[in-house]
């Protein structure tokens, strides 16, 4: 009498995984689509905050959680375990107020529209830029010029002095030169004009940038970190020139590349408008611009 427990033959086994499987496709499916749309958020999560303070904070509380709860289970602290779980659904509250700056950065990606951009960028007003860039390098004058993009900047233009001029070399320079009221802050231009001038630019607390760097370039980086805005700096110490975009600073760059770069960046092509999701994109490095990889291309915008 053969045994009701007896082992089934490698076929049968086989029938029955192949039944169960098919039975239950549907299960498998939205598993696997949960497992990478999971994955996706957590990559791109960790992609953005990348060489930020935000990258760090995020990793302590994962490892704090994890650890947490590890104990909590391993050691079975069932008390632990029930407050621990409890606590976690106001984690959500206490990561939009640690990742504000952040999620705020994405937010304004996505909702940028093309109706509220800012002026079309003239290149006679990029010639400008470049021939104050210039003239203040050679005599060592430090300089800070922000160009607005299409991410407003009004709160940083009211901590300085509101202007509206047109874009002039010799009006840039005589704004920084030493010992005049507002050479210590930065000018923020917008299309063709010059709408403020002595203003105070967030500083990066970005834990990547050399603590050789000033405040002028903290200020830069600070500012892009923020808005989408392009900032020209000029190092009164060493008369060189730097571009900060995205949260990314190049320093030492020529005045021929400043201009090359510039202009690419700045003046705007009508026939290219991208989409909320080809700017979210851009702004993780996965797709390729017109002008090829970001890190292999010379001028491309995100590398001066």
């Amino acid at each position: 009498m053969r045994s009701r427990f007896c082992r089934r033959s490698p076929a049968q086994e086989g029938t029955s995984d192949v039944y169960w499987i098919a039975t239950n496709w549907r299960f498998l499916l939205t598993a696997v689509f949960e497992i990478l749309i999971l994955a996706a958020i957590f990559y791109f999560a960790f992609r953005f905050l990348h060489g930020t303070r935000g990258a760090q904070v995020l990793t302590g509380l994962v490892v704090a959680v994890v650890v947490l709860f590890g104990l909590t289970y391993f050691f079975h602290l069932d008390a632990l375990n029930w407050l621990l779980g409890r606590v976690f659904v106001y984690f959500a509250i206490a990561f939009l107020i640690i990742f504000q700056p952040e999620i705020r950065q994405v937010l304004a990606e996505i909702g940028r529209p093309s109706m509220f951009a800012a002026p079309a960028m003239k290149r006679n007003v990029v010639d400008q830029i470049v021939q104050a860039s210039a003239f203040l390098a050679e005599r060592r004058i430090g300089a800070l010029i922000a160009v607005e993009r299409e991410i407003g900047t009004r709160s940083v233009q009211e901590t300085g002095t509101l202007l509206d001029s047109g874009v002039a070399w010799g009006l840039l320079t005589s704004v920084f030169f030493p010992h005049t009221p507002l050479h210590d802050g930065g000018v923020i231009i917008r299309g063709d004009r010059i709408v403020a001038a002595g203003c105070v630019f967030p500083l990066s607390d970005k834990s990547g940038l050399s603590k050789a760097l000033g405040t002028r370039h903290r200020a830069a980086v600070g500012l892009t970190e923020e808005t989408d805005a392009v900032v020209v700096v000029i190092s009164e110490e060493s008369g060189t020139v730097s571009v900060a975009i995205r949260g990314r600073l190049s320093q030492d760059v020529e005045i021929e590349r400043l201009r090359r770069f510039l202009a690419r960046v700045l003046i705007k092509d009508e026939q290219q408008v991208k989409s909320p999701v080809a700017r979210i994109l851009e702004r993780f490095d996965l797709v390729r611009g017109r002008h090829g990889n970001p890190r292999e291309r010379e001028d491309g915008e995100g590398n001066a």
